[in-house]
């Protein structure tokens, strides 16, 4: 079930809402879990057995090893048991295939592919279940006693199949009690709003021109750039969309998870950049992989060493193909030369400069991410600095060029803190105040109905981070 439906905002949604605000507090984890339950298995029922097992193996490993808190031989043995059930289960569904592929092309046999479907959200909720653990063992938090609270915030289907990654330290409090409110209701159904426009509006309007890119015969060397910026943008406001309506549900639920995104692209460095970008899995694998390999707090070379483990993970993270691992490495071997030779250059660098060399290799290493293979990366990127004798532009170009301009203008400034800055001064203005009081109520109806007109309209409607 997406987000953006008309099945989840007209009937699940609004039937689940009304029945937890009318459960009384010591029900309304068992309730939200039902409710994860049934929004998990909506598309595919067979894989929430899968995730209940994963729920139920880490609840007692997590019991066991504060149990053997102080033999740490034992509890070293649980921690390894959960997180080797989990990885393998992740290394079935989302790896297999590709390493058989790869050991096929290497040893030229015909080992057969299992095809096994990828259960939506699998990365994402695994990370979150062995992070729990993890912070068990370092003694963190104590092992949850109920099963509902862990299964609640495992299967939590606001963030469930696309993020952010939500580590349990940052909701243990809230399992146990958490404040409702009309201003969090508020805030939350507001935040929401704005994550699916961004979503609706916005990255389907982009991934309908990248499509058209796609399936164009006649190809321009301007073409390709727009295709470049359409995919980036793309991306952007279909995850960060994603993550706001998560947010959004969270607050309205009494969570508050923390924010996944913050203006990546005004970054002045690919340093600043992940810090800004997908924040809850940078953050997670410089917590439970990064430190503990030694972090930057070694030699030069366990340095390097260190940082292409990490990417080269972060890159196989989003994808079983070989464009994700080098897409991984690419930010790895620039985030090398940030830090050991370029960060005090990057510094006294003119603003503009900066972000022209981060918005260009953040542009050309999403060439790389959509690509179906390396080949077809190294053409498109080629193409894109006029390899392969394509013309400069032609009419076609121009055609979706002057269809589309309006929604990248819109996109490329609300990719920025611009429009949140204006609204932030209105807030805060004489006069103002109370007639935003009045305004945002009706601006957001106005922009859910908008919303709803376009998904009725439109049978395009992914969300590109399922897959992952």
């Amino acid at each position: 079930m997406l987000f953006s439906s008309i099945t989840f905002l007209y009937y699940f949604l609004p039937i689940v809402l009304i029945v937890y605000f009318l459960t009384p507090k010591k029900g309304k984890n068992l309730l939200l879990m039902i409710a994860s339950f049934i929004f998990y298995a909506w598309g595919e029922p067979i894989y929430l057995l899968l995730m209940l097992l994963s729920i139920t193996v880490h609840y007692v490993c997590a019991l066991l090893i504060e149990r053997h808190q102080g033999k740490s031989y034992l509890s070293r043995l649980w921690l390894f048991l959960a997180l080797a059930f989990s990885l393998a289960l992740l290394g079935y569904f989302k790896y297999a295939d590709f390493f058989i592929q790869n050991f096929n092309a290497v040893t030229g046999l015909s080992v057969p592919l299992l095809n096994v479907a990828l259960p939506i959200g699998i990365s994402f909720y695994t990370f979150q279940i062995m992070s729990y653990t993890i912070d068990v063992y370092r003694q963190q938090t104590p092992a949850q006693r109920s099963i509902i609270k862990l299964a609640t915030y495992v299967s939590m289907f606001p963030q469930l199949i696309a993020g952010p990654i939500v580590r349990y330290v940052d909701v243990a409090a809230a399992l146990d009690e958490r404040e409702h409110s009309v201003a969090k209701v508020r805030s939350g159904l507001r935040r929401f709003i704005i994550g699916l426009a961004k979503k609706v509006i916005l990255a389907n309007s982009l991934g309908e021109l990248c499509q058209i890119f796609l399936e164009t015969p006649d190809q321009t060397v301007l073409f390709h750039w727009i295709y470049a910026i359409a995919f980036t943008l793309q991306i952007y406001f279909d995850f960060s969309g994603y993550s706001d309506m998560a947010i959004g549900l969270g607050r309205i639920l009494g969570f508050e998870f923390l924010e996944n995104f913050n203006y990546p692209f005004i970054a002045k460095s690919i340093t600043e950049f992940w810090r800004r970008w997908h924040i809850s899995l940078s953050s997670w694998f410089r917590d439970y992989l990064y430190i503990p390999l030694g972090g930057s707090r070694v030699g030069r070379g366990r340095l390097v060493l260190n940082i292409l483990i990490v990417w080269l993970l972060t890159g196989f993270w989003h994808g079983a193909a070989w464009n994700f691992v080098v897409w991984g490495l690419i930010f790895a071997v620039l985030l090398i030369v940030e830090k050991l030779w370029t960060a005090q250059l990057l510094q006294k660098a003119p603003d503009w400069l900066c972000h022209i060399y981060v918005m260009l290799i953040v542009l050309l290493s999403f060439v790389v991410f959509g690509a179906p293979d390396l080949m077809v990366a190294a053409e498109r990127i080629g193409a894109m600095f006029g390899a392969g004798g394509l013309p400069l532009a032609d009419t076609v170009t121009y055609y979706y060029l002057r269809s589309y301009g309006l929604i990248l203008l819109l996109a490329a400034f609300g990719s920025t803190p611009l429009i949140k800055r204006v609204v932030e001064k209105l807030q805060f203005g004489r006069g103002t105040s109370k007639m935003l009081t009045v305004a945002e109520p009706i601006a957001n109806i106005m922009l859910l109905l908008v919303v709803t007109g376009y998904l009725l309209d439109s049978s395009f409607n992914p969300f590109l981070y399922f897959r992952f």
